[in-house]
Parts: structure tokens; sequence; C-alpha cells
């Protein structure tokens, strides 16, 4: 007996270990679980540009993308000139090599963005990255090209205003890709919804995503995400005036939620750029200029644009246009495009408060860690709030370079991408998380 006891703790010590190894990388753009959260804790509250910095590496061009990062790499975007790179960097700050995706980089809005705004993604054994113009490459960790294509050869031309912007969901050896763009009939336009064998790039499924969406509404920025609890489990894709769940075993169409109803009251540039949060038993859902939040149940069927069922809660106006949601132990953060910070009861939607940050544009999506929530501001400026129903902030820490990437956390460690550098913030050496 004694012998069995002692297997099952050194057997539950090493699961532990293998899930904090895993909860050690942020492999996506908002982390192992798609929702902005890390479980770390001791990371720092305040730095400066010269404070607290493990190092700066000085990258050859502008992105948005976030880091990602697995083990002891970290891979971003970048644009050189007009080419487009995958840079592999290592936690000690040192390249350790760039390749070249694509060539044809186009900025967009003047500083709002250009064709190396998707984030990459891991598995820890490959990376995949996708560019704005639809080159899509695959690459061992050493930089030794797997596959790479255009993706508009494959799926038809990306008719969409400032590049197809939106970033792959990887799971569980699958990419799953949102396609909504282009114009012309509803029954004719390419809006699609697309599953890919990771290894291979295989097609595994294609299901078209016909809203009748017109105008600027024809396009989203907005990334797909995935719905997981222990009864159900489906992709989210969000664009076109719709939400829509889809089957993960072949794409068809579970559920839809009109955000934007077709009649009279008509909204025709109702384009979604922020993404929808999924956190089991509930779907929040942004929708874009300032107007309605939604918190749906997991459990929909059909068209349920109009069941007030389908709803936990609905908040008629304050959407965040860019920065996606955010949950955490009860608690659902909206971080509004003006810098200003909401906090919401999850299962109410009851505002505890909505309070002024910073004051200038907010692109980046917040991040959960260690009590505290970050939000990045476009001028450099990283405001640091205490989680909770009260709105304290502990530190607004300044580096005074743009910023539009949304933070990744790794082994005790901040990692920001400005448009001039990436940033190791924190402790000198990470901590081994392998």
């Amino acid at each position: 007996m004694k012998t069995r006891i002692i297997g099952c703790v050194i057997a539950a010590s090493i699961c532990c270990l293998l899930a904090n190894a895993v909860n050690a990388d942020w492999p996506q753009w908002r982390g192992a679980r798609l929702d902005g959260v890390s479980d770390e804790t001791n990371l720092p509250t305040k730095w400066s540009k010269t404070e607290n910095i493990a190092w700066r590496l000085a990258m050859p061009g502008a992105a948005g993308s976030t880091p990602v990062v697995t083990g002891d790499r970290i891979f971003v975007t970048s644009v050189s000139g007009s080419d487009l790179l995958l840079i592999c960097v290592g936690t000690d700050g040192k390249e350790q090599w760039r390749r070249t995706v694509a060539s044809g980089n186009t900025d967009v809005r003047g500083d709002e963005g250009n064709s190396a705004s998707p984030s990459a993604c891991t598995d820890g054994k490959h990376v995949w990255t996708v560019m704005a113009n639809g080159m899509f490459g695959c690459y061992t960790l050493d930089g030794d090209e797997v596959y790479r294509f255009d993706l508009q050869d494959r799926y038809g031309p990306f008719n969409i205003a400032f590049g197809m912007t939106s970033t792959p969901v990887l799971d569980n050896g699958r990419l799953y890709f949102q396609f909504i763009h282009g114009e012309g009939k509803p029954e004719t336009r390419e809006a699609m919804v697309v599953c890919l064998d990771a290894d291979s790039a295989k097609e595994i499924w294609k299901q078209p995503r016909i809203t009748g969406a017109a105008q600027e509404n024809e396009h989203s920025y907005a990334s797909p995400m995935l719905y997981r609890d222990a009864e159900r489990e489906f992709l989210i894709t969000h664009g076109g005036d719709y939400v829509m769940g889809h089957s993960l075993t072949d794409g068809s169409e579970l559920w839809r939620c009109s955000l934007n109803p077709h009649g009279a009251a008509y909204h025709p540039t109702l384009r979604f750029v922020a993404s929808p949060l999924a956190t089991p038993g509930m779907i929040v859902v942004p929708s874009a200029k300032g107007k309605e939040v939604l918190s749906l149940r997991p459990d929909i069927k059909g068209d349920v644009s109009e069941d007030a069922a389908a709803l936990h809660w609905k908040r008629n106006a304050g959407t965040p246009d860019v920065p996606s949601p955010l949950y955490h132990d009860g608690l659902v953060y909206l971080c509004r495009e003006n810098g200003n910070l909401v906090c919401l009861d999850a299962k109410s939607g009851k505002e505890y408060y909505e309070k002024l940050t910073t004051r200038d544009r907010h692109r980046a999506s917040p991040l959960y860690a260690d009590g505290k929530v970050y939000l990045s501001a476009r001028n450099g400026v990283i405001t640091v709030v205490k989680a909770g129903t009260e709105f304290e902030i502990l530190a607004q820490n300044d580096l005074g370079e743009a910023i539009s990437a949304s933070p990744a956390v790794s082994n005790g460690r901040i990692y920001l991408r400005t448009f001039e550098a990436l940033y190791a913030i924190g402790k000198s050496s990470p901590v081994s998380g392998k």
C-alpha cells in the first residue's frame, strides 16, 4: 500500500510538472487557452525603458502581432522594407534566424497596421505564420521550411480593405481559418470557414459562410475562437453581421446570432475587429463602433438572434472596437479603444466600474496575470490595474514606443512587441518551464 501511495504521489508530481511546463508556453495570440489569461505569478508590475528590462532586441520594422513562445524560443512577425518576415528569437534576446515568408508589404490607414499583423502559432515542434496578403508557411523550430503557399491561390482573392489580418486557431493538429471578405451577391460571395491539417496543409473541410452582409460588413478583421467544455466544443467565427458556431467535425453551422439586424436601421459599416471570448459556460461577443456586447450561452442552436433565452446578458452600448474581452474569476473586462476599462459581473452583466486608464488608442487585447490586468496603449504606456471589482491603477509604465500587439507571458517574463523592438520584461534569466 505504501509503495502504491508513493507511486501515486510521484505520478501526481509529474503531472503537475507537465502541466506547469505547458502553461509556461504562450503558443498562440491569446495564450494556450485562447483567453488572454496566464497562471504565472511573481510577474513584474513596474518597469521603464531601462529598469526591470531583461533585454531589448531591435526589430527590422513595425508589426502588431503578438510574440508566441515555446520553450526557449520566441516567434514574431515583422516587416523589413517590403519583405514580410518570421523571426525566431532566443529567450536570451539573441536572434536565431529569420525567414522571408512573402514580399509586398502594405501599410494601412497611416500607422494602424501592415501585412505582418497576424500572429504566429506553435505546437512546440513547428511554427505557422500567415501574412495579410495570404502567404502562409510552416517551419520547424530551426527555421527549415515545411511548406509555403498563397491561400488566395487556393481559396480565391482576398478582397478586403486592410488585408486578411485574422489569426488562425491551432488545435490538436488542425488549423482553423475564417475568410470573411469580398463583395457581391450573398449567394456568390466567397466567405468561408476552413480547416487544414497543420502538418501537411491538406484541407480537412471547407464550409461557405453566407450571411447577407453588405458594404463594409462583408469584411471582418476578427480571429476565430474555440469553445470547449466538458460537454461540447465548436469553432466560433465573427463577421458579416453575425457571430456563428461551427462543428469541428465538418464545419457545419450549429448556431448564429446577429449583431447588425438587416432592415431600415442596418449599419453599413459595422465591420468586426475585436474577437469573441470563449470560456466554459459563456461566450462574450463584442461588436463595433460603440455598440452592444452580448454574453451568449454555449448550448444554443439555430438562429438565436431574437431569442432572449440565448443570452446571459446584453450590454446595449460601449463595446471595445479592437481589443478583445477578458474573463477571470467571475469578472469580464472590456478595454475600450479610448482607454476606458470596464469591469462587469460575468453572470449578470452588472457594471462595477468604467474608468479611464490612458487616454490614447488601445489596439492590444488585455492580459490577466498574477492578480493584475495589463493594458497596452498605442503611445507605449502599459497600465497595470488590480484585478477585482474596485478600480485601482498599480502602475503606468512608459516605453515611449508605439504598441498595438497584445502582451505574452512565459516563464516569469512579460514579452512586449513594440513597433521598434521586442522586450523581455522581468528577470534577466527566465524561469525554466521545461
